[in-house]
């Protein structure tokens, strides 16, 4: 283990560098001229649906004519957005400040920016006015390095001290603590706040619901796509579009990528690679799948050097909500992904799972993919879980190239040929047994003359 690495293990370890984290932030801010106070910022965090509400406010702001760029956990960008290689989400200070400064001389005029708890406790939007901060939910994550929710919600609530204006899920628990953070704020949610999505219709193709004069369709399935879309509604009017460019904006987003992301070679199954890596993300994945006629077939694993404390539980939602569960690697870093997957295991029999039966273990991705694809049958579900949109995974001796959505594809391809050479040689069989029957009954009428023997 490395010097670095042990002192990151010191219990005091990350409030010493903060100084450090602060000066960087300063040098970097002043280096590039503090970019980002030629955009209007909206910054959105939470611990679940910040991508996706970030696309949502992006694509409703583009559509409408406004010119907003675009930096999140998939992409950064204006007018191209480019697939985000480091598995992180907002990038370090120097980064930011380098693609702030992109995307504001490229001509945009607002910016769109997912901003973490540890992006506000090291000081990484230092320099950036936030004029709205967006808040999605709260639930157990990053408590390896917060150490408790108290402490991970109270950095999360740094974003909206320094927020002109702020929206905020008035249906999440924690909704009253970034209430008293805000300046100024307004609530929305199905159940709670000020602003309130009805008539919620739930589709496996999207979902529909009404907000005063807003007629409001996704294309993106789930009660959570619900919020996330309503949360860019609100958005939308603080910033004064008109009811029917919120809208057409939010309707116009396809899909996000590795969000509910469907993978489809034609097979007559469905494969959904989703980002989902907390118990929260998990449950509202397996909620959002609606009436499934066949079976769950899900495919997880655990970051190392991450929260190990939601392991268990996270095997656990697997088991109780799958048919089947193939426990396998995530970017186990330098720890020891049989240690990993052992807590997943854990979890996954105390929800009625047993090893070799509906539970198995498969520390080579790829091959854990390909497994779940062979296994799934018309009419199943295949669930790739944790990774997303990541084009990466990092294990003990660095990062390897891997996306879930393009080895899915692979082992669907392969998938449907070896079906397509089997139904080619059942073919080829059925022709000769009628061919051979054909005969048969030739010589039965006599049509072949007498047999001499």
């Amino acid at each position: 283990m490395s010097l670095k690495k042990k002192l990151e293990g010191l219990s005091f370890y990350n409030s010493a560098v903060k100084p450090v984290h602060w000066v960087r932030a300063v040098v970097a801010a002043v280096r590039y001229r503090f970019p980002a106070r030629k955009l209007k910022v909206i910054g959105v965090t939470g611990t679940n649906g910040k991508t996706s509400t970030c696309f949502y406010i992006w694509k409703m702001l583009n559509e409408s004519g406004r010119k907003a760029g675009l930096m999140t956990t998939v992409g950064w960008g204006y007018k191209r957005i480019h697939n985000e290689l480091n598995h992180m989400t907002t990038v370090d200070s120097r980064t930011l400040n380098k693609r702030v400064k992109t995307i504001a001389d490229a001509g945009a005029e607002y910016l769109v920016l997912e901003v973490t708890s540890h992006a506000m406790e090291q000081f990484r939007t230092l320099g950036v006015p936030i004029e709205i901060a967006v808040f999605t939910n709260l639930t157990h994550e990053h408590l390896d390095y917060h150490k408790t929710m108290e402490r991970y919600a109270r950095a999360k609530c740094k974003l909206f001290r320094k927020a002109r204006f702020s929206v905020i899920n008035a249906d999440d628990e924690y909704a009253k603590k970034f209430m008293k953070a805000a300046k100024d704020y307004i609530t929305y949610g199905i159940k709670n706040g000020k602003v309130r999505a009805k008539n919620v219709e739930l589709t496996p193709k999207g979902t529909k619901y009404s907000c005063g004069d807003i007629k409001v369709e996704t294309q993106i399935p789930g009660e959570f796509s619900v919020y996330n879309s309503l949360a860019a509604v609100v958005v939308g009017q603080k910033l004064g579009l008109k009811s029917e460019e919120i809208s057409r904006g939010i309707s116009a987003l396809e899909s996000v990528e590795g969000r509910m992301t469907k993978v489809d070679e034609g097979q007559d199954f469905t494969v959904i690679v989703d980002y989902a890596h907390t118990p929260d993300a998990l449950e509202k994945v397996f909620g959002a799948l609606g009436e499934v006629s066949g079976r769950v077939i899900s495919v997880h694993g655990g970051a190392g050097r991450r929260d190990e404390t939601t392991r268990a539980e996270r095997g656990e939602i697997l088991g109780r909500n799958s048919d089947i569960v193939i426990i396998t690697e995530d970017d186990s870093r330098d720890e020891n992904p049989e240690k990993i997957a052992g807590q997943f295991v854990k979890g996954a029999e105390k929800a009625g799972k047993k090893l070799g039966k509906d539970l198995a273990v498969n520390l080579d991705r790829e091959e854990a993919i390909r497994a779940a694809v062979r296994l799934a049958r018309k009419g199943d579900v295949v669930l790739l879980l944790g990774k997303g949109h990541e084009k990466t995974i990092l294990r003990a001796d660095g990062a390897h190239k891997f996306e879930d959505i393009k080895v899915a594809k692979r082992y669907l391809r392969e998938r449907m040929r070896e079906d397509d050479l089997k139904k080619e040689a059942a073919e080829q069989a059925r022709k000769l047994r009628e061919e051979v029957e054909r005969k048969r009954r030739k010589r039965e009428e006599g049509e072949y003359g007498n047999i001499v023997e």
